[in-house]
């Protein structure tokens, strides 16, 4: 067994398999494989550890540092988790002229977020929050957008926002009982 072996979480078979198919489109130079392996690690964990450029790295039969390259240059490759409430607020024109700057300062400020972990990405020291600037969410009518996880809030206030959060502390109080 190898250091990265006894260093990584449980890989399920599925993933390993997916890997491999993944890996299996790029005769040529498997070193191309790199970002969608990236993009596979971080769908199924979160975000891309030390231990999965690693693991990668060795897949493909290159140094560690030829993956970290690729896993730092792209913004979307996450190198820490998000928040267990992830906002992410749009900054397009039409979302900024309608103030999606304040709103994403007022999320940072209320949420507690200190730690930037990407730019323009903050988590909250606990990791139950993260904010981050996203492009264009699609709904320029009703600026300005944000998404909570995965669900899409239009014509965000600052009251909204606290009605949210708000929400939030008194369902977490709840799954504590």
């Amino acid at each position: 067994m190898n250091a990265t072996e006894k260093d990584l979480p449980q890989l399920e078979e599925s993933f390993i398999e997916e890997a491999e198919r993944i890996i299996s489109q790029y005769p040529v130079s498997k070193r191309s494989a790199s970002l969608p392996l990236l993009h596979l690690w971080q769908r199924h964990f979160g975000f891309v550890s030390p231990q999965g450029v690693q693991w990668i790295a060795e897949k493909l039969d290159l140094e560690p540092i030829a993956v970290e390259e690729i896993a730092t240059f792209y913004p979307m490759i996450r190198q820490r988790p998000l928040g267990h409430y992830q906002f992410k607020v749009c900054r397009t024109l039409s979302c900024a002229l309608a103030g999606s700057y304040e709103i994403f300062e007022y999320i940072k400020k209320s949420c507690k977020t200190v730690n930037e972990v990407g730019h323009h990405v903050y988590v909250s020291e606990d990791g139950k929050f993260s904010v981050e600037f996203v492009e264009c969410l699609a709904a320029c009518g009703n600026a300005p957008v944000m998404m909570l996880n995965e669900e899409e809030w239009m014509d965000v206030t600052q009251t909204k926002i606290d009605a949210i959060l708000n929400h939030l502390i008194r369902e977490k109080r709840k799954e504590e009982f």
